[in-house]
């Protein structure tokens, strides 16, 4: 396939190409290389890229191998680790980290946030630590009680730890890299990532990212970020590389090739996939379902009505303006007011600043043109009034200010309110968290 650059410039080279001349650059440019490693299908490839690569060119050169382990993971996951460990020791220096972080909960409305491997919960935990400690062959296993990390926090947030081992690395003015297997296809989100023009990269590569503003030795990189999923796949086949099994089973479940996930499964994406947990691997589901508050209830309903976003009934008696406000008082003070700012933005959002609307929704009650263009030239309507509803294709284009958008955000437990088009910022996860720590005990 022919590759692009986040300029869509198209090159007469295929993606593999392109990734070998990338880790050309990357080897000739860093000391020291570290590789962000899930036991997921990209970064899988992005390792075995660079296994292949060090061994085609005998680099003796150790790599470090950064696994971040969320405690509630396939079993499949944990042995197709263990194996790329056991077959290429040689070329590796593992950090496999165990460290109670803060991370998402979306199946509860109460409990937004769990923390793995947290010494709360060892009763609870899913997995016991892994036993494969052992220095003198460079595989470290860092958990709570052994680490050595002078960044490290309790709970703190999975970015927030990524960030700082990198720095705790470059500490020594090094050039060093890390590598991740983050491919632009995936999100807007990601391709941004790439993309961007006001990042600073290395020599101009825009496939680099510098880590920090004050921080000149430290970068991200990412060598595979212009493949596809199915990319991913012939590179395996072709290359008879090893990969994580959990994908076979999840394509025999009719699972798309793009919904496969095998990141901690609470999130909010991956809470659609709890339901595999029991059906592939029935122990760990019986760990996942008593780990962490409302699993069972993501399991049963995550595909279901009650989770979808525009099925929900409307209670007799009620209209969506009533329904929400009467949600609204069964919330705790706190977790109740984060909610009433968001909507507050929503409605301001809508009332004054405005958007673009395709011409089905422009002829909703209350919508008015506002005379002014946006800066692609398109002009921008707001709405005067709040409607109750909306036709379910109009609001699934998030293009109303209705009622019924914020009681689902509400009845969904989407805390972020990512159904009102809201994104999740930094000081707002951790004011979430806070709000949550509180009514642990609610």
């Amino acid at each position: 396939m022919p590759t692009q650059s986040p300029s869509k410039k198209y090159r007469k080279i295929n993606v593999y190409e392109a990734s070998q001349e990338r880790l050309d650059f990357i080897f000739s440019n860093f000391e020291r290389i570290i590789l962000s490693f899930s036991g997921g299908k990209d970064s899988g490839v992005m390792l075995n890229l660079v296994l292949d690569y060090l061994k085609a060119r005998k680099i003796k050169q150790k790599i470090i191998l950064l696994f971040i382990d969320l405690e509630a993971q396939y079993a499949y996951t944990i042995e197709y680790i263990k194996r790329m460990i056991e077959a290429n020791k040689k070329y590796l220096e593992v950090h496999w980290c165990c460290m109670p972080l803060n991370l998402r909960n979306a199946t509860s409305v109460f409990s937004p946030f769990w923390t793995c491997w947290d010494s709360e919960n060892v009763d609870k935990w899913v997995r016991d630590y892994p036993k494969l400690h052992n220095p003198k062959k460079g595989i470290y296993v860092w958990t709570l009680h052994n680490h050595r990390f002078d960044f490290f926090s309790y709970k703190m947030e999975f970015e927030d730890f990524t960030t700082a081992f990198l720095s705790h690395f470059g500490a020594d003015g090094k050039m060093t890299v890390c590598l991740v297997g983050i491919r632009a296809d995936e999100s807007f989100n990601r391709f941004r990532t790439i993309a961007s023009q006001s990042k600073r990269t290395l020599k101009g590569r825009q496939y680099t990212t510098q880590v920090g503003k004050d921080i000149y030795n430290i970068y991200n990189a990412y060598p595979i970020y212009d493949w596809t999923t199915e990319d991913i796949w012939i590179a395996n086949h072709r290359f008879k590389w090893d990969y994580n099994e959990i994908y076979d089973l999840f394509y025999r479940s009719g699972v798309p090739l793009s919904m496969m996930r095998i990141c901690q499964p609470y999130g909010d994406d991956q809470k659609n996939g709890l339901n595999l947990f029991r059906i592939i691997e029935p122990k760990t589901w019986l760990g996942v379902v008593n780990r962490v508050s409302g699993a069972n209830f993501g399991n049963i309903y995550c595909k279901d009505k009650i989770m979808g976003y525009y099925d929900v009934k409307l209670p007799q008696g009620h209209t969506w303006k009533s329904y929400t406000k009467m949600l609204l008082a069964t919330l705790p003070k706190e977790l109740r007011d984060h909610y009433v700012q968001r909507f507050i933005k929503f409605i301001r959002y809508w009332n004054k600043k405005g958007c673009h609307i395709s011409e089905t929704s422009r002829n909703l009650e209350g919508v008015k043109s506002m005379k002014k263009l946006n800066t692609r030239g398109k002009e921008l309507f707001i709405f005067t009034k709040i409607l109750d509803f909306a036709p379910r294709k109009i609001e699934s284009a998030r293009e109303a200010l209705t009622w019924r958008r914020m009681a689902v955000c509400i009845i969904k437990n989407d805390v972020l309110c990512k159904g009102l088009s809201f994104a999740q910022t930094k000081e707002q996860r951790h004011k979430i968290a806070k709000i949550m720590e509180k009514y642990k005990d609610f």
